[in-house]
């Protein structure tokens, strides 16, 4: 199992000055701003280890794996740093659009949908529903916009724009997008509400680019695994390389189906996205209700390991930054946490800092023999 904390990053990378992002540090600063945060279960597993954050217990003995991983590849987006997870480096940039999209962009765009746009800025999704949100109703023009990843956002409310016409609409953005603007993702944002209460809903929806070649997904597949994916990942992939897909509504229903799951995949991957922690949260600048979900996960971790087979492994990792705590709303250029259990494993193995996201993926290339994979280095013989 690999459950993605989306956006818990551990202190800044390196070149993380040339990203804006010198002095990031989620986990620290969050427990910092929120006066301590005690995870006992994420504490066992020895996330204290990797990032001593304020409330954490120093007296707590691992019985997991912990250390920290840097990302190879440009960028401090979510396709980036789930592709670099299951074994891609991207070795270019994708675009992005500080100022806006250009017109050969949103001319074509335009055309095609049949109506104008509004918004074509730099945004907080939440900021532009406030600004922009009673023109879209009153025009029944789509919101676009951007941020500092590498996104084609469109946001419009359900009663105006009908869900299934709003994914219609990113499809089309995805077709236009490509070349030199071929953005990470285009994301469908519906929302719902009236002025001064507007509200965004779990119906968003990430067209990601196919990952350009294969991941430790598509070869535990063509091995004919059972390869299952809840919520945000199976976009983030293109909906490659897993044998079930499920979706999810925010966290709880999100750590509800791993729990479900765990039983029935026998041999394989089960992948999971827990995405509020960076939609909700970190977006928004909100370290207390980043701790809150944090102390949530923690205590339905429990379940998790109790249920264990003792032959399972599971791997909590990140894949970016969201600072909480500094001015942007945007991403961090972070390193990420990496925690591995198996009740079978030897405990309290202090894994260090690794070169690469990628090392998870060799992991779990080396456990099942797929010697396709080149990039990472794995930790298995560390931790069997």
């Amino acid at each position: 199992m690999v459950i993605v904390l989306d956006s818990l990053g551990v202190g800044a990378l390196p070149d993380a000055e040339e990203y804006g992002d010198a002095g990031s540090n989620t986990l620290l600063n969050l427990a910092a701003a929120v006066g301590g945060i005690h995870l006992p279960n994420l504490e066992r597993l020895g996330l204290g280890h990797i990032c001593p954050f304020a409330g954490h217990d120093p007296c707590i003995q691992p019985i997991g794996a912990y250390g920290r991983m840097a990302e190879v590849s440009c960028g401090k987006d979510s396709t980036v740093g789930h592709w670099e997870l299951m074994g891609i480096v991207v070795d270019r940039p994708f675009p992005v659009y500080p100022h806006g999209f250009p017109d050969e962009v949103l001319d074509l765009f335009r055309q095609a949908i049949g109506t104008q746009i509004l918004g074509n800025v730099a945004a907080s999704g939440t900021e532009i529903i406030d600004q922009l949100g009673s023109e879209h109703v009153r025009t029944g023009y789509p919101i676009v916009y951007t941020s500092a990843d590498s996104v084609f956002q469109i946001a419009a409310h359900e009663e105006v724009i009908p869900v299934e016409r709003l994914y219609e609409i990113c499809s089309i953005a995805r077709t236009i997008l490509k070349g030199p603007h071929c953005v990470a993702r285009v994301i469908a944002r519906p929302f719902i509400g009236t002025p001064g209460s507007w509200k965004r809903t779990s119906r968003r929806k990430d067209f990601s680019l196919e990952p350009p070649e294969a991941t430790v997904l598509d070869m535990a597949k063509e091995k004919g695994m059972q390869v299952a994916g809840i919520g945000k990942i199976i976009d983030i992939f293109a909906g490659r390389g897993f044998t079930l897909k499920i979706s999810s509504k925010g966290n709880a229903d999100t750590i509800d189906k791993i729990e479900q799951l765990m039983p029935e995949i026998k041999k394989g991957l089960l992948l999971a996205n827990l995405v509020d922690f960076d939609m909700l949260y970190g977006h928004r600048n909100d370290p207390q209700g980043y701790a809150e979900a944090l102390r949530f996960f923690d205590r339905r971790l429990q379940n998790i390991l109790d249920t264990m087979h003792p032959d399972s492994l599971l791997m909590i990792v990140a894949d970016h930054g969201c600072d909480p705590t500094t001015p942007s709303t945007d991403h961090s250029r972070e390193y990420a946490p990496i925690l591995a259990y198996t009740p079978a494993m030897r405990k309290g193995i202090d894994l260090g800092t690794r070169s690469s996201f990628a090392d998870v993926a060799k992991t779990i290339a080396q456990n099942y023999q797929f010697s396709e994979l080149s990039k990472g280095t794995s930790f298995w013989d560390e931790i069997a």
